[in-house]
């Protein structure tokens, strides 16, 4: 091992072990700091959390650290340490910015209040991303400042709302953040104590879609059954999108098939929170449907409100489209097969705008390689037994962006997070032990990986 004393796996994870009850405090320091970067929500708060990043990074031993502009977003944490020589560089990658906390009736604790129920912290980012923070620190920590590759660590704060900002960033300045691997810990495992690599990642594509009938609206007594109604003309149109099934009926955007084993339908209706007697939807495995496949989603409309409702023939209305993308699709070409299919079902002549449009790109992993084996070794001894390869249904564009700047470096994607830690929901929560075995596991890896290219 390239460093200044013998470690050993023993001693590394020994190392982490001791320290943990430091980073859950830490953990909780941060969770306490509601960094929400979303517009309408104050920036003092996300500017404390990137401060708490900037020592919490100093505290890992890190020689260099510093906060970073990104235009037209928040600052960056970056940190970095040299090389050893003929040691590689490992880029680690998390988020310190968190979703809105929403409605804090539904919240069993207070969102910024981090709580410690049953060897979990509750609150909001504890998951999603805060917890990808501490595992980089609390693996970092256990090298005291002797660390056997070279580190990189990237932690941004509008990922939430903004996080093409960023991938900006990187393309403008690739020499900064270029490494051998790479580290993104913003996923995690489908249940706790299951090791995971996220090897895919849905693409994804959104618009806001218009209809529009008549020139205001009208009384629906006195010209409904003629005046043809926007609201229904657009019920129609997003109603064609799927077949009784649920399967999607737009031509060119096929069924996917993904290679590794997905959850049960027993386990994904638990943890979905399916209702008793009602159905899945679509056809294929739920690996398929999950990972693999398009997935169209209306996310938001604009009608009247029932409590708002008066009887009226609407003259406008609105809806938000998302759609997921296989990892070999196109974002852009989905979206126009998408829009064009809509204007085709439109009914009566509506007029149909498209506007305000989203995209982002997929990624397909390779599993092979030193850094790859590195991982596996790492996360076996962490866990108890290998990681098997899973995919996400959800986008992390960033991850296509340094794919793309970085095509020789191997993407790691794992982490604290788990399918019951309720990320971007009321009492979102990580899990100690998951955290713990987190950080061992990357630690692990960074002394494995300098190893194997020794």
């Amino acid at each position: 091992m390239r460093c200044g004393g013998i470690v050993t796996p023993d001693e590394i994870e020994n190392a982490v072990t001791a320290g943990m009850p430091r980073a859950i405090e830490d953990l909780k320091r941060l969770v306490a700091i509601p960094s929400v970067a979303f517009p309408g929500h104050p920036e003092e708060p996300v500017l404390a959390a990137a401060a708490l990043t900037e020592e919490l990074l100093r505290s890992a031993g890190l020689p260099h650290v510093r906060q970073i502009p990104v235009e037209g977003s928040f600052p960056a944490v970056y940190a970095e340490a040299p090389a050893p020589p003929g040691a590689p560089t490992v880029l680690l990658y998390a988020h310190y910015d968190v979703q809105p906390a929403g409605d804090p009736m539904l919240w069993r604790t207070p969102a910024f209040e981090p709580t410690e129920i049953d060897g979990a912290v509750y609150g909001r980012g504890a998951a999603d991303d805060k917890s990808g923070v501490i595992s980089h620190v609390a693996a970092l920590r256990a090298f005291q400042g002797r660390f056997p590759v070279g580190v990189k660590v990237i932690v941004e704060g509008q990922e939430e709302y903004a996080g093409e900002r960023l991938e900006a960033f990187v393309e403008r300045n690739p020499e900064l953040l270029r490494a051998d691997a790479i580290v993104v810990a913003d996923t995690g495992n489908p249940k706790v104590g299951d090791p995971s690599v996220t090897t895919s990642l849905r693409g994804m594509g959104a618009f806001t879609i218009e209809v529009r009938t008549l020139k205001e609206s009208l009384h629906s007594g006195s010209f409904g059954g003629a005046a043809p109604d926007a609201l229904a003309a657009l019920i129609r149109m997003l109603a064609a999108l799927h077949d009784d099934h649920g399967d999607i009926r737009v031509p060119g955007l096929p069924r996917g098939a993904f290679l590794g084993s997905g959850p049960s339908e027993e386990e994904f209706r638990a943890t979905a929170g399916v209702l008793d007697d009602v159905s899945l939807v679509g056809s294929g495995s739920l690996a398929d449907r999950l990972w693999a496949s398009y997935a169209i989603t209306v996310t938001g409309l604009d009608v009247p409100t029932v409590s708002g409702a008066i009887n009226a023939v609407q003259a406008v209305a609105r809806a938000r489209v998302t759609v997921r993308v296989p990892p070999a699709g196109d974002p852009k070409t989905t979206i126009e097969a998408v829009v064009d299919f809509l204007r085709q079902v439109a009914p009566w002549g509506v007029q149909v705008d498209v506007g305000d449009y989203t995209l982002g790109a997929g990624y397909l992993a390779d599993s092979g390689g030193a850094a790859r084996a590195a991982l596996n070794r790492a996360m076996e001894r962490a866990f108890g037994r290998p990681p098997r390869d899973v995919g996400a249904g959800g986008s992390i564009p960033l991850v296509s962006t340094f794919a793309r700047q970085f095509p020789a470096a191997a993407i790691l994607l794992f982490g604290a997070e788990d399918d019951d830690a309720s990320i971007h929901a009321p009492n979102e929560r990580v899990n100690i032990g998951e955290l713990h075995r987190t950080a061992v596991a990357e630690a692990l890896f960074l002394h494995e990986y300098a190893s194997a290219t020794a």
